[in-house]
């Protein structure tokens, strides 16, 4: 079946901080609620104030020209940055690369980690959406503008701040 690319579209106004993405997220790849290996994270640097932080799919993919090893692809269904282990150095270069510093290391292999969208049924998403939160949700990949996303959590946070609080931190 031939897909569109998707994005998964965050709110962090409508974020509530429960964390249930990353568990949805660590339960689907892991097998076990474990946050430190999911890869949707959730940041809260002022109280009240979280920001989930996962791939944004950048249009120019750094993290994947960066690999030496040809250990990232990406998914044409979907968009999405896929690690295929066996290739995979822990070399960090793709770390690196990432202009969100979403990309990081698995805590136990050491292996990039990174958001596969699941496949395209995003399990973050349907607990977000089921909770009834409404934080993240899928779009269609064309229609985002990227550069609002790749920023770094806190300076989302602290523009949230701001504008929640009305006053820098």
């Amino acid at each position: 079946m031939s897909r569109q690319p998707i994005f998964i579209l965050r709110d962090p106004l409508k974020c509530s901080g429960c964390r249930l993405c990353e568990v949805a997220c660590s339960l689907k790849h892991e097998g076990t609620v474990w946050p430190e290996a999911s890869r949707i994270r959730v940041f809260e640097f002022f109280p009240g104030v979280d920001v989930p932080h996962l791939c944004t799919q950048c249009r120019d993919y750094p993290c994947v020209k960066a690999c030496k090893y040809s250990a990232l692809r990406v998914d044409d269904s979907t968009g999405a940055v896929l690690v295929d282990e066996e290739k995979c150095t822990g070399c960090g270069d793709c770390v690196r690369a990432c202009p969100g510093k979403v990309m990081r290391l698995h805590p136990k292999t050491r292996k990039a980690l990174v958001c596969d969208l699941c496949g395209g049924e995003p399990e973050c998403v349907k607990a977000c959406q089921e909770a009834g939160y409404g934080a993240l949700r899928v779009v269609p990949y064309r229609s985002v503008s990227f550069k609002i996303y790749s920023t770094l959590p806190e300076a989302v946070a602290q523009r949230l701040y701001e504008t929640m609080y009305g006053g820098e931190k």
